[in-house]
């Protein structure tokens, strides 16, 4: 062997090599996290940020011109530019936080959501008020949307509060929890924010049912939620005028609210079942809100019913595999809190789905990890990084002889 070639061989012997790193003998924690992450639940998200980077470069152009005037040119291509700067943002925060132990996950959720909740508080104070809403801070470069970001870490502190059920089944942590809920659905409602109102108590109720308590009170649960929903159309303008907007269309609602969810509609069903084209949509330049609210019909008109039909595939898949690995789960958090954030991503994406096709009315509600924003991103990405954390597992642990001796003698 030549001195040339060993001096080669000594100089990267010297260096971690990413195989060492990543094998199944590493106790590095980049090498723990990789055997130990679901990789489908990996996939599955990182599959949605890349369709959600075609749909908004679809979409952009249409938002552009809207957003154009005599005064500023947007650029056709401007918020495709943005949303691959938050992509590139989002994908390592999710990793980061999936590689969290189960303890430090809990106390950054429950840190997160004192702060986030604070920040809600501020809003009429600090608040920047878009369309006649008052949900963002202004940041300079961006706006900052607090209940976005409340509503993964709502989810783990909620959790963790339930799971003291499991060792003392007197205590009231459906009363707290439920005050929770209820300042932050006040909040909400102040901004206005009836649909991010009605994700919350969803979620709320969806972790108490998972937690066991009595039908007695799931049945008194339900009607509070009727009693809740009555109250709303009486007393609260905003849900009133959506709803009779949806259900009784007047000519006026038919220039505002029911305008835009019949043109998402059309903009859907344009493209039939195989789309007009990447490109080629028409309607889009008609629709309010492309790249965000109504980003799914965007999809509709260019991709076709078939790829509206495999993304919703795809949010069921991560909803479905996440149960099934929750089937033997015995920490009563880690489960609460696992099931609560695939809740949460699903029933949001549910939302936004009905509403894009007429089903519900306009509620400005994202589809995750597709539609744009950098607020929406980045806490989704969070949310779903702690999801990955609550489901990482030791494939190997219980295959283990002196495990499974170790745990009988004990």
């Amino acid at each position: 062997m030549s001195r040339q070639s060993g001096d080669v061989e000594e100089k990267h012997a010297g260096l971690p090599r990413i195989s060492n790193q990543l094998s199944r003998a590493s106790k590095s924690r980049a090498g723990m996290w990789f055997w130990e992450v679901d990789r489908v639940l990996l996939f599955l998200p990182l599959l949605l940020i890349a369709i959600g980077l075609v749909a908004v470069a679809a979409a952009s152009p249409a938002t552009a011109r809207r957003y154009s005037d005599a005064a500023h040119i947007v650029q056709p291509m401007y918020y495709f530019w943005r949303q691959l700067m938050w992509v590139c943002i989002c994908v390592p925060v999710l990793i980061i936080v999936s590689m969290l132990p189960t303890s430090a996950a809990r106390r950054l959720s429950l840190a997160g959501a004192l702060v986030f909740l604070v920040l809600m508080m501020l809003l009429p104070l600090v608040g920047h008020e878009v369309n006649g809403a008052k949900r963002w801070i202004s940041l300079g470069i961006s706006d900052l949307q607090p209940s976005e970001f409340l509503k993964p870490l709502f989810i783990v502190s909620t959790a963790w509060i339930l799971s003291f059920r499991a060792k003392d089944p007197e205590l009231p942590v459906m009363v707290v929890t439920g005050a929770i809920t209820a300042l932050i659905a006040v909040l909400l409602m102040l901004q206005p924010d009836f649909g991010q109102t009605i994700l919350f108590g969803t979620v709320w109720v969806i972790l108490l049912m998972l937690s066991g308590i009595s039908p007695a009170a799931i049945a008194g649960l339900g009607g509070v939620a009727i009693g809740g929903v009555v109250a709303a159309y009486l007393f609260y303008g905003t849900a009133r005028t959506r709803i009779d907007n949806f259900l009784f269309p007047t000519k006026e609602a038919a220039l505002a609210d029911r305008y835009q969810v019949e043109m998402a509609h059309d903009t859907l069903t344009a493209g039939g079942l195989f789309g007009a084209g990447p490109g080629s949509g028409q309607i889009k330049f008609r629709l309010p809100e492309a790249h965000t609210d109504y980003i799914f019909s965007v999809i509709g008109e260019e991709f076709g019913l078939i790829a509206c039909a495999v993304i919703v595939l795809l949010y069921l898949a991560i909803v479905v595999r996440v149960l099934m690995k929750l089937l033997d789960e015995e920490d009563p958090f880690r489960l609460l809190a696992a099931a609560g954030l695939a809740s949460q991503f699903g029933v949001q994406a549910l939302i936004n789905m009905a509403v894009n096709t007429g089903i519900a009315p306009s509620k400005g509600m994202t589809l995750p990890f597709i539609s744009y924003g950098g607020s929406s991103m980045i806490a989704l990405s969070i949310g779903y990084g702690l999801l990955l954390a609550f489901t990482r597992r030791n494939p190997y642990l219980k295959r283990s002889p002196y495990t499974g001796r170790w745990s009988k003698a004990a």
